[in-house]
């Protein structure tokens, strides 16, 4: 067996302690004799949520040797709140000890630099092995299979039940349900995302009148009482013509199964319109038949110029799904993660969550999460417009002039009469509003708890608010609500870099028994950009290596992102194997740094493997 280089693992400190124990305090020596998998993750990131699908597998394979630990590290203020994670951890459905680390004390101490991160920590009690970023569950299931042979074999392997104590289950008709829509008939259609179902609620917004789903996970088409769905969230109303030509009245985004489906109202009948039930990768066709191309975490729909649009958060993009032909393609964006506007091809997003359309018909709203911000597309020219928000580490609840106003990761955006949007600002807690014809932004409501969005209903609105398994209705308010201001960044410390001169390694090591897959051409694949842009003077754009020698600006910001974004593609080497299996690994970096002489002139970035600083290429 190949020797690996170790590290002693650092302790596990959390000043918001630990959910999944039984209220036990956890420590690494509790651990010993297990091999450890620490994932560092935050709720709000969509590349996160993946990774806890990911490690479901492993987790239940090898549950009696390996213990996996979340490691909550908060992105924005919201998700420092204790009460919030327990949520989150109970929403996602989350069966390993979890420690809340709202000072990101142990991210500082493994040196983690991105949303998520794997470590691996062999039963000695070292460090083995770091993956960022999704795609790293099959090479993190080999080399557990390695540490138990070879730990078995010294005698310090220790096999027995995981510290997991699942907490008590909360009995309810809805369970961090995800949006609404309101049935011609009356009453709502909700996602009852926690339940995997859809739930018909009476115009009270309480009765349940049926249920479409048995509630377990799964993709399962057929009658309303046997079909199964995974975290459905968006809901959308189909027009006459195309609800005919589907048979099928509705459309589902189901997020966690990467589909959309479709439900017959008469009866509750599901049927599977696109998506293949495999997540998206990059590589991965971006259009074609519906039912033959994998989406990622779609999150809601809605109709908009004859199509259904689809808000792929998984990817960072908007698609389309046309009912005539049948098929789907990648509309709007890059699949890189930022706030870039202009022509729809070429415009970023971050995680886009929740979409609406304007009255007319001409102006597409998306809640676009992760930059806590507000964009449109305008069905004219297909243009993307941002009306609130800055980028991808400014948040706040400031309300006023739309350029100076902040939202926190709104996940909902319902378009009122009279050409206004109301948004559900979902870590804000509140509803927020934001009128074209005068620039500004307001707050209709507050105390709200993680609104996920939002329908009329007559003069009212009805909220649905997640975290507490409800639906809200409120009159919509004549004059706005006064809120103090706040305004907030990213809680990352800034990384000290030198100006000029500088070198960028992204690490990357093949797992065991794979190599890079280059029969097709470069396997390897690097972005880099900045914000603001005049912080690079030169390295910017898109490369095969996985390093680059980029030159900061002396006389230029002194402080700013850098953007990198890594994929890298391995398949198994052995030469018995005709179509041997391969696998993606890809990651995007936010690093927040300040300009320093002096400083180092290097930034390593691991997407697999542990950082050698003397290497001249990752491999």
């Amino acid at each position: 067996m190949a020797s690996r280089a170790r590290v002693r693992a650092p302790e596990l400190v959390g000043a918001g302690g630990w959910l999944n124990t039984g209220g036990k305090e956890l420590k690494l020596a509790d651990l010993r004799g297990k091999c450890v998998v620490l994932d560092f993750w935050t709720f709000c990131c969509i590349n996160c949520l993946h990774v806890l699908d990911e490690l479901r597998e492993l987790e239940e394979k090898h549950r009696d040797t390996v213990v996996i630990v979340g490691v909550h590290s908060p992105k924005f203020v919201h998700e420092a709140d204790h009460r919030a994670v327990v949520d989150a951890v109970a929403r996602y459905e989350v069966h390993h000890p979890v420690l809340d680390d709202p000072e990101l004390a142990t991210w500082k101490q493994y040196a983690v630099r991105a949303w998520p991160t794997l470590v691996v920590i062999d039963p000695e009690g070292y460090i083995v092995a770091q993956h960022a970023g999704e795609g790293h569950a099959h090479a993190i299931a080999a080399l557990v299979e390695e540490l138990e042979a070879e730990h078995a074999a010294k005698g310090t392997l220790r096999r027995g039940d995981s510290p997991y104590v699942p907490p008590e289950p909360a009995a309810g008709d809805l369970r961090f349900p995800g949006k609404a829509v309101t049935l011609p008939g009356g009453g709502y259609l909700v996602a009852d995302s926690g339940h995997h179902s859809l739930v018909e609620l009476a115009a009270d917004g309480e009765t349940v009148l049926r249920r479409i789903g048995d509630g377990e996970r799964g993709l399962l088409d057929g009658p309303a009482e046997q079909a199964r769905f995974s975290e459905p969230q968006g809901l959308a109303l189909l027009p006459p013509q195309a609800a005919a030509a589907l048979d099928c009245d509705l459309v589902v985004a189901d997020t966690v199964n990467h589909a959309l489906r479709g439900v017959r109202l008469a009866d509750g009948r599901v049927s599977t319109l696109a998506g293949t039930g495999s997540q998206w990768w990059q590589g991965s066709a971006v259009s074609g038949p519906a039912r033959e191309v994998d989406l990622s975490s779609p999150w809601d729909v809605a109709w908009f110029a004859d199509r259904v649009w689809i808000a792929m958060a998984g990817v960072h993009q908007l698609w389309t799904y046309d009912p005539a032909t049948g098929t789907v393609e990648a509309a709007a964006g890059t699949t890189n993660e930022g706030l870039v506007d202009g022509p729809a091809a070429e415009a970023w997003f971050a995680q886009p969550s929740g979409l609406a359309v304007s009255p007319d018909g001409r102006t597409l709203w998306v809640a676009d999460s992760e930059t806590s911000a507000l964009r449109r597309i305008d069905a004219a020219d297909l243009t993307v417009h941002t009306a609130v928000g800055t980028g991808l580490f400014d948040f706040g609840h400031r309300d006023g002039a739309a350029d100076q106003a902040l939202l926190q990761h709104p996940l909902g955006v319902t378009a009122l009469p009279d050409g206004s949007v109301a948004v559900s600002d979902t870590y804000n807690h509140a509803l927020r509003r934001f009128d074209p014809a005068t620039g500004e932004v307001s707050t209709l409501a507050t105390d709200l708890r993680e609104p996920s969005g939002a329908v009329l209903a007559g003069d009212d609105i009805v909220v649905v608010e997640s975290a507490r398994h409800r639906l809200t209705r409120l009159r919509l308010p004549e004059e706005a609500v006064r809120v103090a201001a706040t305004a907030h960044r990213t809680r990352r410390a800034s990384t000290e870099v030198a100006p000029g001169p500088f070198r960028i390694d992204v690490v990357f090591s093949a797992p065991a028994g794979q190599k890079l897959d280059e029969r097709y051409g470069p396997a390897t694949r690097l972005l880099v950009s900045a914000t603001p842009p005049e912080l690079l003077e030169s390295g910017a754009g898109a490369d095969s290596a996985l390093s680059r020698e980029v030159r900061l600006a002396a006389d230029g910001p002194t402080e700013g992102v850098l953007h990198v974004s890594a994929m890298a593609a391995s398949c198994d080497d052995d030469p018995a194997v005709e179509y041997p299996a391969c696998h993606v690994h890809q990651q995007d970096w936010g690093v927040p740094v300040r300009l320093v002489p002096g400083a180092a002139a290097r930034l390593p970035l691991v997407l697999a493997g542990l950082d050698d600083p003397g290497a001249a290429e990752p491999s």
